[in-house]
């Protein structure tokens, strides 16, 4: 058989099997089989060399005649598939639009910052406003200004976050207080303040305590202020967050930044007085700390204190949102269980 006849009867075959192929894997084979360096229709035209020089042209035009019959039928072959597979692809992927949506839950407030939320809708319908502090303070604003100088025992009471001998996280929010004192104008308006913000402490975390939660602070500052006029005060934020039956009850205590200082106890919701094992049988559960501006905090400010008069008092919002909403334990806040969360739903 003289190349010519090897070189259509390759062709024959290549066309056949190319007709037969379903996947563009076996196409790829084919090609490679015919047409690549080591194909069949190369290997035929080794043989050129043996050829009388005159048939060489004749031979030479069969095999390229060949070759781009072949490559033709691969190319329509190839197209044919790919069309096939589109065509799957989209019946495989048709979307029913008689179908229902899926539904998605829209997100909620944390349960902390409804309770803050709460508050501040409480404070500034009754005139307070709010003030931002720095959550990375001076030892100048967070201890010596509120009357805890370096040498003081109070500093005890609260492990810090210290980053350097000037600068520390925040125990408390308390130093907004004389930022704000200093800048205000008496003379225009009293002071009526509240803020709001995360504090720091070096605390062991357990059911009870974080070594971060948040705090409200309330100062009030003007003419005349009494004791009389925190315990309204407070009276009607204990109403507000836990009901129009709760009580509250002042008891003496010690804050240096405060004089006198009281420890505000609520009425157990859960008893309501009688005793029970929330409020360990006593009838009242200690909510917040509070007193009188001490005159000191307000002459560092200078403002007047023979003239002017305040209170002060700190929320901790986590723990009015462990007793509003019974939780046991404090570390359910900070976990992002949603199961825990979605609890808590924000009203309106």
């Amino acid at each position: 058989m003289d190349l010519q006849e090897k070189l259509q009867d390759l062709q024959q075959q290549a066309l056949k099997e190319i007709n037969q192929v379903d996947s563009l894997d076996q196409l790829e084979s084919i090609r490679l089989s015919y047409l690549g360096k080591k194909g069949q229709v190369t290997q035929v035209l080794k043989g050129m060399k043996d050829l009388d020089p005159k048939d060489r042209p004749l031979v030479g035009k069969t095999a390229n005649e060949v070759s781009d019959d072949i490559k033709d039928m691969i190319e329509t072959s190839k197209d044919r598939l790919e069309s096939q597979a589109l065509d799957q692809k989209l019946a495989e992927e048709t979307i029913d639009v008689s179908l229902p949506g899926r539904s998605s839950e829209p997100g909620q407030t944390h349960v902390i910052l409804q309770v803050i939320e709460e508050l501040e809708d409480l404070f500034i319908g009754m005139g307070y406003k709010i003030v931002e502090g720095y959550e990375i303070e001076t030892d100048h604003y967070n201890f010596e200004r509120v009357n805890v100088p370096k040498d003081h025992p109070a500093r005890d009471m609260q492990d810090t976050f210290y980053i350097d001998d000037l600068h520390l996280l925040r125990t408390h929010t308390s130093p907004t207080q004389p930022r704000t004192l200093e800048k205000h104008d008496f003379s225009k308006s009293p002071l009526k303040m509240i803020s709001v913000g995360k504090v720091f402490r070096r605390d062991t975390d357990d059911a009870t305590h974080s070594h971060q939660f948040h705090q409200i602070e309330g100062l009030v500052v003007d003419k005349s202020i009494s004791l009389g006029d925190l315990k309204g005060t407070l009276e009607v934020m204990a109403k507000k967050i836990f009901g129009d039956s709760r009580q509250i009850r002042l008891r003496p205590s010690y804050f240096p930044f405060t004089e006198p200082s009281v420890e505000v106890d609520l009425s157990c919701f859960n008893c309501d007085g009688e005793g029970c094992s929330i409020c360990k049988h006593t009838g009242w559960i200690e909510v917040l700390g509070a007193g009188m501006v001490h005159p000191q905090v307000l002459e560092m400010s200078g403002v007047d204190s023979s003239t002017y008069s305040g209170f002060a008092f700190g929320i901790g919002a986590d723990r009015i949102a462990m007793l509003k909403y019974e939780v046991d334990d404090i570390r359910h806040f900070y976990l992002n269980d949603q199961r825990f969360l979605s609890q808590f739903k924000a009203k309106g």
